[in-house]
């Protein structure tokens, strides 16, 4: 089994969570990455969550910004969770910033409360086996459009909190808080199965 270079972007927020739960995956090599020549080396990411704004700026500081773009469109499996959703939104109803603006999106920054309001759920996500997965709320953002391409994985009072799009997913909850590695094995055959159709078609 070829290893599976596995990025938790590391400039600020849940990266600890995520390297934790990615680590025990059989042939994975996970790792935090703050430069475009580590960037360069990964099959896929991770984006944490933390604070959307403060992570916005240093990816631009970091000189991060365009390439982590550029990779994402090319096909690069990228995963945001809370913030990680919010960096890779086209649309931010609450904030005229943008920052990867790659996924298909429109959210609501903040839109479930404070950190006060968080609050844990379970719900069935498309895709996942054994039976519902627990969702962990923080200052969760809300997805409230979703375009064309995107694909609903699970929804909480008819909303959806977790989507994908091609090689691109997001979700509003935080998998890496829950003890429950399924969905983190799931980004990594979504990556694999990712990695073996670009390797497909290279001259």
């Amino acid at each position: 089994m070829t290893a599976m270079r596995v990025g938790v972007l590391g400039l600020q927020g849940g990266v600890a969570e995520h390297l934790a739960m990615l680590r025990p995956i059989e042939g994975v090599v996970a790792g935090s990455f703050m430069r475009v020549s580590e960037l360069e080396r990964l099959d896929a990411v991770i984006l944490p969550g933390g604070e959307s704004t403060a992570m916005g700026k240093l990816l631009a500081e970091f000189g991060l910004l365009e390439p982590l773009a550029a990779r994402i469109a090319g096909g690069l499996p990228v995963w945001g969770t809370c913030a990680g959703l919010i960096l890779l939104a086209k649309d931010i109803s609450n904030d005229q910033r943008h920052h990867l603006a790659v996924m298909d999106i429109t959210v609501d920054r903040n839109a479930y409360g404070r950190q006060l309001h968080s609050f844990i759920g379970a719900e069935l996500i498309a895709g996942l086996p054994g039976g519902p997965f627990p969702l962990v709320f923080i200052r969760a953002p809300r997805i409230t459009r979703l375009g064309p391409g995107v694909q609903a994985l699970a929804k909480v009072a008819g909303e959806p909190v977790a989507c994908r799009q091609v090689n691109m997913v997001a979700t509003a909850f935080h998998p890496e808080l829950s003890g429950d590695d399924r969905f983190h094995r799931w980004f990594v055959e979504l990556a694999r199965t990712a990695q073996t159709g670009i390797a497909s078609r290279k001259p």
